[in-house]
């Protein structure tokens, strides 16, 4: 459904507008998410959701459908929730794509999720076990990237001269 018949029909009565969010969804997906079935008795909240989620994942424009979904699937991995990545897989599996990509896509986001967990991690260790400077190595590695130069428009953005163009 388009932007524009969307608002028209938000003048004149956003009950009537839940429906047709809903018929559309259902005929992009096969189905309707859970979550917007639960929050379609809600107009003040499912409206404004539903119109952003559409802009983020069916309006975009570099990026073709297929690999909207295998990004949903990373990331429904990455976040663990079994709900949204068993949803994306069928969606995926639907519209045609291969169980080879669902599956790189599964295991990008897993690789993703363990590369946050162990930054995170190891920072926290690194913190409670400084050098003999009392400095750990992500204190000293952000020191070296510091410039000293006082004029640099790139460390001194404050101090900086914006170029009119």
């Amino acid at each position: 459904m388009e932007l524009e018949d969307i608002v028209e029909i938000l003048k004149n009565d956003p009950q009537k507008v839940i429906p047709k969010l809903l018929d559309d969804v259902r005929e992009q997906y096969g189905e309707v998410p859970y979550i917007m079935n639960f929050m379609k008795d809600l107009p003040e909240i499912f409206i404004p959701k539903t119109l952003y989620d559409n802009s983020i994942m069916r309006e975009v424009k570099n990026l073709d459908q297929d690999t909207v979904e295998l990004i949903s699937i990373g990331v429904a991995s990455a976040l663990r929730c079994e709900h949204c990545l068993k949803m994306h897989v069928r969606i995926a599996k639907r519209r045609g794509i291969s169980k080879e990509k669902i599956f790189s896509a599964i295991m990008i986001g897993a690789s993703l999720s363990n590369a946050a967990v162990l930054a995170e991690s190891t920072r926290a260790l690194a913190s409670e076990f400084p050098d003999e400077n009392g400095k750990n190595k992500e204190e000293k590695n952000e020191e070296k990237e510091q410039c000293d130069d006082p004029d640099c428009e790139v460390c001194n953005i404050a101090g900086a001269h914006i170029k009119q163009t």
